[in-house]
């Protein structure tokens, strides 16, 4: 069996370590330049799934790695009001880890073999396998295709024209703050090991939660893996302002077009009347890496035919960022795909993996549209 894979995200790094240590050969396909090549967005939170999906697919010294560059959070969320009067807590219990989207990419790319500037056009399926094609004029043959290409996924677009994703109502402005002696003093300690969200009467949010490593970065990788050398590993506070498009005022296209300074002002407009710290925390972002973020959700489908290709992670089940179950999804995802295709013939495989994931993916999807929609005035999923 080999499988071509087309994205390098998450879920499909996962996958490709799953197949490797599976003896499954593979390819990945991503259509950027590079692996910095944009922005995409800074903490992540990995819970009990995406931890133990990390475990099955990556070698023991790599998730080693993993685990001593995440910081440990409390189970639970902070809840506070516009003064900074905190209203609920949230309870969560089990596994939650503070990460870096990028330093978890660069473990998951660590030992993979990746071919960039692959922008994926369309698929060609016969009896005995799949080929893709790709815009430079390539292609690459294999017995399964499977989409990991994202929200804005061209393999879903093909294989599934019915899966719609829709505009959840709300937009995210993206910020970091360097974790300086003068910006950890304005965090209470408590604020250091949860993320925490400040809510406002319109149901504008800001959420800040720390990526704060336990020990220096080179110093854990020549330790465990001296043949990686992790970037991008200074401390910060990520902290987002969230709101309804029409809170906003401003649409999708102006947002995009902004420079990174005029998208602080409109979170500091956002912001106004706040507690100070809200305004002490925008007013500190690290400015070039601000960046907006439209929010959107998959719309839940029923099962279908399982066949030479299938989709991971945000390519089938994107959801809000409200439930934290993003990345934890399209790990496992990978995971579980990769465990089925060492199991049993390829479209026993799929179907068995795709019977799961579709439960565990929509609920998933499901429940962050739910806390989407009661704290942040999300628009409800239409089914």
């Amino acid at each position: 069996m080999s499988v071509i894979i087309i994205g390098a995200g998450l879920g499909g790094l996962s996958l490709a370590h799953g197949l490797r240590r599976a003896g499954i050969p593979c390819l990945v396909h991503e259509r950027d330049e590079s692996a910095g090549a944009r922005k995409q967005g800074y903490r992540l939170h990995i819970g009990g799934d995406g931890d133990t999906a990390l475990r099955e697919v990556l070698r023991p010294e790599l998730h080693e790695l993993f685990r001593a560059t995440a910081g440990r959070a409390l189970p639970h969320t902070n809840v506070y009001d516009d003064r900074l009067r905190l209203r609920t807590r949230l309870a969560d219990p089990g596994v939650h880890l503070n990460t870096n989207r990028f330093t978890v990419r660069q473990i998951l790319l660590h030992g993979q073999e990746v071919r960039y500037g692959k922008r994926f056009t369309r698929y060609e399926t016969d009896a005995d396998g799949v080929t893709a094609y790709f815009a430079d004029g390539t292609s690459a043959r294999g017995e399964l295709l499977v989409g990991a290409d994202g929200i804005n996924s061209a393999v879903r677009r093909q294989y599934l024209p019915h899966a719609r994703v829709v505009d959840a109502g709300l937009v995210h402005l993206y910020g970091r703050i360097p974790l300086t002696p003068e910006t950890r003093a304005l965090f209470e300690p408590e604020m250091f090991a949860v993320f925490s969200m400040m809510l406002g009467p319109d149901r504008t949010m800001v959420g800040f939660a720390p990526v704060d490593y336990p020990e220096p970065v080179a110093r854990v990788c020549a330790r465990l893996v001296p043949d990686l050398r992790l970037r991008d590993d200074r401390p910060y506070m990520t902290c987002s302002v969230g709101a309804r498009w029409e809170v906003v005022g401003h649409p999708e296209e102006e947002l995009a077009a902004m420079a990174p300074d005029d998208l602080r002002k409109v979170a500091l407009r956002l912001v106004d009347g706040w507690h100070p710290l809200a305004r002490a925390m925008v007013e500190r972002w690290d400015v070039p890496a601000t960046f907006p973020q439209p929010i959107r959700t998959s719309v839940p489908i029923g099962r279908w035919e399982p066949s030479r290709v299938t989709l991971v992670g945000d390519a089938i089940h994107a959801m809000s960022p409200a439930a934290g179950a993003g990345a934890n999804t399209a790990l496992r995802d990978g995971a579980a795909l990769a465990a089925a295709l060492a199991g049993a013939p390829l479209l026993e495989a799929v179907a068995a993996y795709e019977t799961a994931m579709v439960n565990y993916g929509f609920a998933a999807v499901r429940e962050s549209a739910e806390n989407g929609r009661r704290y942040l005035g999300q628009r409800p999923l239409t089914s």
